[in-house]
């Protein structure tokens, strides 16, 4: 299970052999199964709907990432090299978008002061605290003594 801070999103990856959906089950975010090579964890996911792009803001509609078709293919591969790295990559085949397969790499290092964050808004932080201190900052010019 790979649990992502944007969205609640979970990923849950079985590595107990079993194959993938039907070609007819079509996800937004893939049918992905695992096993290991050794000492990496080997991920492919299959199964994507049309409807989605890599690296985007679906949540937001604004932000339109890398296109993807419905026969996106990925195969993700997570290295431990020590106690505080793990090596990470994604090679991306899409036929229907991309001429050739491309891979992303990166290291993925532990921040022991990382902290994750129930994802929610941030303007829903601030818009309540503002909004009365406007609606008091109106009251108070109405009422002729001096904003704040």
């Amino acid at each position: 299970m790979i649990a992502s801070e944007m969205i609640h999103d979970t990923r849950i990856i079985p590595l107990d052999g079993r194959p993938h959906l039907g070609s007819d089950i079509r996800l937004w975010n893939g049918d992905s199964r695992g096993r290991f090579e050794g000492n990496t964890l080997v991920v492919e996911t299959t199964n994507f709907n049309d409807k989605g792009s890599i690296a985007t803001s679906a949540a937001t509609g604004r932000i339109r990432g890398i296109p993807q078709s419905d026969h996106l293919h990925l195969v993700e591969r997570f290295t431990r090299v020590d106690a505080n790295t793990i090596n990470y990559s994604v090679t991306i085949t899409d036929p229907k978008v991309y001429t050739q397969p491309w891979t992303v790499a990166l290291p993925l290092n532990r921040d022991p002061h990382y902290q994750v964050f129930e994802y929610a808004c941030h303007e829903g932080n601030l818009a309540l605290p503002n909004a009365l201190r406007a609606g008091r900052a109106r009251e108070r010019a109405a009422a002729g003594s001096n904003p704040r």
